[in-house]
């Protein structure tokens, strides 16, 4: 992960913080490397704390109506903004028009702006007009690398001994990036050196060092480029640990991902991120989630790996609520099942360690 801080951040997130379009602020505001937050935009929740607004935990994180407003208590504090980064993370990739007004202003008032978005902020004549007046920088996070830079896939990730953990999910936004830095914290904490391979903008927001912005690159380069991620990461710092986060899911119809992952990143085990309140894939109404048992099923038949662990989402669950789950969980599909965001991660660590420990033996 970078220690370099790249500025002071609010993360515009109007009308979807607190909700699976938010999850990019909601990252930001969990954890992140790159930026020190200061505040949120979401004119729903003024006034409340951001922390205590998705994890019921206060994290010192104002939500503010505006982008004006954001800045002036910045100024107020002595912490003035230099980046305002857009949290949204909608269907598609595309910017509403309130939106982009929005990020009009934080322009014109000489923020920088960091964009994941697939709408390149960078090729708006009026947007990045704005910006050369006022000296502004827009960074297109998701924009394609030049293909000349890219790999195809190798075969060297097979000279790889580090333990290769996938955080995989049964839904799109359903957790598994927050789940996968809780595991890489979790084992740091016990002395154990991890790292986490990025797959989305998000995670290069919150200053994974290594990684692959997947949706971003034609398909031919996708598993070169998650090998080339790990072998870095791999060469630089030989860790023993290297978690690799999940996108989409693999049954997810809209969002299907995971293979690639499976294929390429050639994971030693699965970690499967699950939200058991969720009937229908997320947005789209009428198709339902396959059931939890199914989806291990196909993972372990694809990768030939098994799936050791579940980790749950807690939406939509009250807190009594959460327990008598995932004890259910585990007794439908023969696997512990874990809430790392709510209980932490040491549970699930002691499982993985023991797969580390049996790896390292051989």
């Amino acid at each position: 992960m970078t220690t370099t801080i790249d500025g002071t951040a609010i993360i515009y997130c109007e009308g979807a913080f607190n909700t699976p379009n938010g999850k990019t602020a909601h990252g930001l505001v969990r954890f992140t490397n790159r930026y020190r937050v200061i505040a949120v935009i979401d004119s729903r929740y003024t006034g409340q704390d951001a922390g205590e607004i998705i994890d019921d935990k206060p994290n010192g994180i104002p939500v503010e109506a505006t982008i004006e407003d954001a800045v002036n208590s910045a100024n107020s504090a002595g912490t003035p903004a230099t980046h305002l980064v857009v949290g949204l993370a909608p269907d598609g990739g595309l910017l509403a028009p309130i939106a982009r007004l929005d990020i009009k202003r934080a322009l014109e008032l000489r923020l920088n702006v960091d964009s994941g978005l697939h709408d390149f902020l960078s090729e708006d004549t009026e947007l990045a007009d704005t910006a050369a007046k006022t000296g502004a920088v827009i960074r297109d996070v998701r924009r394609p690398p030049d293909r000349r830079s890219l790999h195809f896939f190798s075969g060297k990730i097979e000279a790889v001994t580090s333990l290769k953990i996938a955080v995989l999910g049964t839904d799109s936004a359903v957790g598994k990036r927050t789940t996968a830095w809780r595991i890489v914290q979790g084992f740091t904490e016990k002395g154990i050196d991890a790292l986490m391979i990025g797959t989305g903008q998000t995670a290069w927001m919150q200053g994974a060092r290594y990684g692959v912005i997947m949706d971003s690159l034609v398909n031919d380069f996708v598993s070169g480029e998650i090998e080339y991620a790990i072998c870095a990461a791999w060469t630089d710092t030989h860790p023993g640990v290297i978690i690799i986060e999940g996108q989409g899911s693999l049954m997810n119809p809209a969002y299907p991902g995971g293979f690639e992952i499976l294929a390429a990143g050639r994971p030693d085990l699965v970690v499967l991120q699950h939200a058991p309140a969720r009937i229908e894939y997320d947005g789209f109404p009428g198709y339902r989630i396959h059931p939890l048992a199914r989806q291990i099923q196909v993972i372990e038949m694809l990768s030939g790996k098994p799936v050791v662990a579940v980790t749950v989402n807690h939406e939509d669950l009250k807190p009594e609520e959460i327990g008598p789950v995932c004890s259910a969980l585990e007794k439908t599909v023969g696997l512990p099942a874990f809430d790392v965001l709510r209980d932490g991660p040491e549970g699930l660590i002691r499982i993985l360690s023991a797969h580390l420990k049996t790896k390292m033996d051989k």
